[in-house]
């Protein structure tokens, strides 16, 4: 059975706001989970508690067995209770519920899955979510070449709007972030250097350390956190207002219009704005030297042209367009998951930007130990 009142679809909470005791949300077999495990470590307040339920929207049978519960442990404990705001739908169900005459001990309860069960049922959730993915990859190329063979099927608009956001405008964070990091490099290598008299040497620490890793990855990482998590907002955000399947409804093949431009636009952003944190990184670490160890900005720009080589920058900078498509994929991918609520818009870009972040780091770490079997 099922009593509604019409509010979104969200997962039941009860939160206090002083002796009052607000639910909200759905109360229905698919949504009591959290709360359930949330009631069980709850500690009320002494004296009565009124239970303010006009913002229940929908509230089934598992629903009112849980008030139901609730209500009797309180009054049970000496807690006088009080209900608001029920819906005469509800307040039925709950009333049939309590014509069972069934005792708090015998009320049901969430039953807790064993363990073998519960890790087959998230392996089985991982490895869906991984063919899903892979699945995704396989449209975004089958879209790639499909506009490669039809180049007036590029959407150059979209391009350069995408290669605006994800480029000129985090110019400024990444650059600041470079520019401190060469300066942590500088002051905490130049600290141990100077006391064996290799001064000199900071310059080849903070510029092959920040051509061939750092860099990169903190670039990347900085693109996760800002442009991947916005392509997920905003994909996920046209999910939920079903503007997605009004474009395929219209005949506009969403991967065109939404993921390709991303796509494209930060293939070419993130190498330049990792060419630009090399600069940066360096120009930071040349001014903590002169500062610290009276190293001149032109024996210090001398001794980077010696220490950082044409290979080893190429190094560096190959690993952008890579992280590029990552962040782009995850991010992208992670839109289209949304479902339902603004509520899985946030959830979704959440595990964007941890998934990309963490994919960033185990490819770098990748990179790092193929170019040490090849002896580059």
């Amino acid at each position: 059975m099922d009593a509604s009142n019409g509010h979104s679809t969200q997962a039941a909470s009860l939160t206090f706001e002083g002796p009052v005791a607000v639910c909200a949300g759905h109360w229905t077999v698919h949504q009591l989970a959290g709360l359930e495990a949330e009631l069980e470590r709850k500690r009320w307040p002494p004296g009565p508690i009124r239970f303010e339920l006009s913002q229940v929207g929908r509230m089934d049978t598992a629903g009112a067995w849980v008030l139901r519960r609730l209500l009797t442990t309180l009054e049970r404990d000496q807690h006088p209770v009080d209900l608001y705001g029920l819906n005469p739908e509800a307040a039925g169900l709950l009333e049939l519920v309590r014509g069972t005459g069934m005792q708090v001990e015998h009320l049901p309860r969430r039953a807790s899955r064993p363990l073998l069960e519960s890790l087959g049922r998230r392996s089985t959730i991982i490895t869906l979510r991984g063919i899903g993915f892979l699945a995704f990859i396989g449209e975004v190329g089958a879209a790639w070449v499909r506009q490669w063979r039809h180049p007036h099927l590029i959407r150059w608009s979209e391009i350069i709007k995408s290669l605006g956001e994800a480029g000129h405008k985090a110019l400024g964070i990444v650059g600041l972030l470079a520019f401190l990091l060469g300066i942590v490099i500088a002051y905490q290598g130049g600290v141990q250097l100077r006391q064996y008299g290799a001064s000199l040497f900071i310059a080849d620490l903070v510029g092959l350390s920040m051509v061939r890793e750092l860099a990169p990855m903190i670039t990347a990482i900085i693109v996760a956190g800002r442009t991947g998590s916005a392509y997920t907002a905003q994909i996920g955000t046209m999910q939920v207002t079903e503007e997605v399947d009004a474009l395929r409804s219209l005949g506009i093949p969403p991967m065109e219009l939404l993921v390709l431009p991303k796509l494209l636009a930060l293939v070419v952003a993130l190498p330049l704005l990792t060419v630009f944190a090399d600069i940066m990184g360096v120009l930071g670490g040349m001014v903590m030297s002169n500062m610290q160890l009276d190293i001149a900005f032109s024996t210090y720009i001398e001794r980077i042209g010696v220490a950082v080589t044409v290979d080893s920058y190429l190094f560096g900078l190959g690993k952008a367009p890579v992280f590029a498509v990552i962040i782009g994929s995850i991010g992208c991918y992670q839109g289209f998951q949304v479902t339902g609520s603004a509520e899985s818009v946030g959830r979704r870009t959440t595990v964007s930007v941890v998934q990309s972040i963490l994919a960033v780091i185990v490819v770098d770490a990748a990179f790092s130990v193929a170019f040490s079997r090849m002896g580059i």
